[in-house]
């Protein structure tokens, strides 16, 4: 446990955190949307630093990152947690069980002991991933400034729903960032994610601007953002807005969590979408979970 760095002090001991697009309101005893930041009697902490659920060497391209540090491993590790509800979550089980269980699981690895093993395992990269790093953001930046001296690449997989605060402390010491664009419609942002897109495309435009290695991740959902002018959308985006060299993962989804209700995604949508993206001009475009 950690005092959180990015925080308001309220009145009457309420606090407003600022780690990332909600801004929640926490009364004293109360967490955020995450379930993993705490108000304790009107200060904030993080109740994961130093505990991962998960911790695994995992190669680069499965995060994935296929334009950064190819055929290389990274330590990858997370911990509970998440500041997205998406229904069809593939991790809920360390995403969110903790909002309704409140139970902090995992084991005790320290930042130094990330830094350890990933030398130890012969990783170029430490990959902050399988649930959402900015909820545990302290853990996440004081293991970065780490690995920084050890020469080391710090890569973030992220639903890019990060505070301005939050992403000007992270990108002097990230390399690469693969962010799940997950839709171009505000309606699947607040119905799937319980969530909104304008921030999520404001700091794709900031993570291009400080010249951070970037990748983008779209898992298409049938009936939910499969149809074909909000691919275009996606890839007009991306090419217009970031850049046509950014490479662009067409993602198939399975049936999970909330979603089981619906059937896996043709592959040939993914091919369509393949086929739109190419012809809007981007020049990187890969299909995955096929």
């Amino acid at each position: 446990m950690k005092e959180a760095i990015l925080y308001k002090k309220l009145k009457n001991k309420l606090v407003k955190c600022e780690v990332c697009n909600h801004f929640c309101k926490i009364p004293s005893n109360g967490r955020g949307i995450c379930g993993i930041r705490e108000n304790r009697d009107g200060k904030l902490f993080l109740l994961t630093y130093g505990k991962a659920i998960a911790e695994h060497v995992d190669p680069i391209e499965k995060k994935p990152f296929y334009h950064f540090l190819p055929n290389s491993f990274s330590l990858s590790f997370s911990t509970v947690g998440c500041n997205f509800n998406c229904k069809n979550c593939q991790n809920w089980e360390i995403a969110h069980l903790v909002k309704k269980t409140k139970l902090i699981e995992g084991f005790d690895l320290p930042p130094e002991k990330i830094i350890e093993d990933t030398i130890k395992f012969n990783c170029k990269s430490i990959a902050y991933t399988y649930t959402e790093p900015t909820v545990f953001l302290e853990y996440c930046l004081d293991t970065m400034k780490l690995a920084k001296k050890h020469k080391l690449k710090n890569v973030w997989v992220s639903n890019g729903f990060m505070s301005e605060k939050t992403l000007n402390l992270i990108l002097p010491y990230l390399d690469a960032i693969n962010v799940d664009l997950k839709s171009f419609e505000e309606k699947f942002y607040q119905k799937i994610c319980k969530a909104r897109l304008k921030p999520v495309l404001e700091n794709l435009k900031e993570i291009k601007k400080a010249n951070i290695h970037l990748e983008i991740t779209t898992l298409i959902i049938p009936g939910l953002n499969d149809k074909e002018n909000e691919l275009k959308k996606i890839a007009k985006f991306i090419k217009e807005e970031l850049s046509p060299e950014v490479p662009w993962h067409i993602s198939r989804f399975f049936p999970a969590y909330q979603l089981t209700n619906l059937p896996p995604t043709p592959i040939e949508t993914l091919e369509k979408a393949k086929k739109i993206g190419e012809k809007i001009g981007l020049k990187y475009i890969y299909l995955g979970n096929v």
